[in-house]
Parts: structure tokens; C-alpha cells; sequence
């Protein structure tokens, strides 16, 4: 089964959760000082929100799969159709362990497909090692720079206005916040 994925920031977590919690007669499955998550399975929906963004508002959308199979399945389509894609492989955010790749849609949105491994008890792991900076992070290429390659590693993150990763062209064009 795949499930949709929402990711927005909020700028009030607790009054977000209490919105949400209302809205789909349901408790977060997780939450944390920064974040909540809702795992519904009517509609099949992933939501999350976190205070993690500049701004509120969609920070991506995403699918979430329930076994590496059809994460594969999603990734060749993505190949298939030409698509700018940035596999991450293994990696740790909105604290979870998961396998992923991103693809950017042709107005700048980012779409994550991911498999969750594990759940982790901090939101990147990097973070827990560097104290309040982030793990490298994608930057946006100025518009010189199109290519995947060109995303550097941020120092101290800057929250982005909005979506992740940040960079990936589409269809030769750059893609960016």
C-alpha cells in the first residue's frame, strides 16, 4: 500500500495540533517539540507539520510506500519519465530512518518517495551529533548553476521558504524556492 504524504509548516504547533487533531477526530501518532505526524488510514494519508520552516505553508508532498518493492516501482517511473531525481539512499529526517529519492515538480514542488525503515529519537541524526545545525543540506544553484551537482552543503541552516531538496533542475531548468 502507498500512502499520501503532506508536510507543512505551522506557526503554532500546539494550536496546529489541537486544528488537526479536531479536524480528523484523531491524536498524532507522534509528537515532538517540533513536529506532529498523523498516520490515517481513511483517507490513507501521511500528515505532518512541523515549526522547522521559514514560512507556513506546504513544505513538500511526498508518497510513502510499505516495502522497498514499490519504492523501486516509484523511483523507475520517475527515471521512465525523464525526471530530475536526487536518491538519497539511506538517510534520517522528521525522525525517522528511511530510504528515499526526490523528484521536483515543473513548478519547483519537491516530491518525496520514501520507505521508512525505523523510527529515531531525534529529527536528523546529524543534528544530534552538531548540536543546532543542520547535516549538509541541497542550496539553491544560482541560475548559472542547474545541474544536481551544483548544491552545495549549508553550514548553519537557514530554514528554506519552503520544500526540500532544493535544487533539483527540471527539465534543464532550475528549480528552486
Amino acid at each position: 500500500m502507498k500512502r499520501f504524504h503532506v508536510h507543512l509548516h505551522v506557526m503554532d504547533l500546539p494550536q496546529s495540533i489541537a486544528f488537526y487533531s479536531r479536524l480528523f477526530a484523531a491524536e498524532p501518532a507522534r509528537v515532538e517539540a517540533d513536529y506532529a505526524k498523523w498516520m490515517l488510514d481513511d483517507p490513507a494519508v501521511n500528515f505532518a507539520i512541523s515549526t522547522r520552516g521559514a514560512a507556513a505553508g506546504i513544505d513538500h508532498l511526498g508518497i510513502q510506500t510499505d516495502d522497498p518493492a514499490e519504492l523501486a516501482a516509484l523511483k523507475a517511473r520517475a527515471e521512465a519519465a525523464d525526471m530530475a531525481l536526487l536518491d538519497e539512499g539511506q538517510t534520517t529526517c522528521c525522525y525517522a530512518r528511511s530510504e528515499k529519492h526526490w523528484i521536483t515538480d515543473p513548478q519547483g514542488m519537491a516530491w518525496e518517495h520514501f520507505h521508512t525503515l525505523s523510527s529515531i529519537p531525534v529529527f536528523r541524526e546529524g543534528e544530534a551529533q552538531a548540536g543546532a545545525c543542520c547535516t549538509p543540506a541541497p542550496t539553491c544553484p544560482t541560475p548559472a548553476q542547474t545541474a544536481p551537482e551544483s548544491a552545495g552543503a549549508s553550514a548553519c541552516c537557514t530554514p528554506a521558504a519552503r520544500g526540500k531538496p532544493i535544487g533539483i533542475p527540471v527539465q534543464s531548468q532550475p528549480s528552486c524556492c
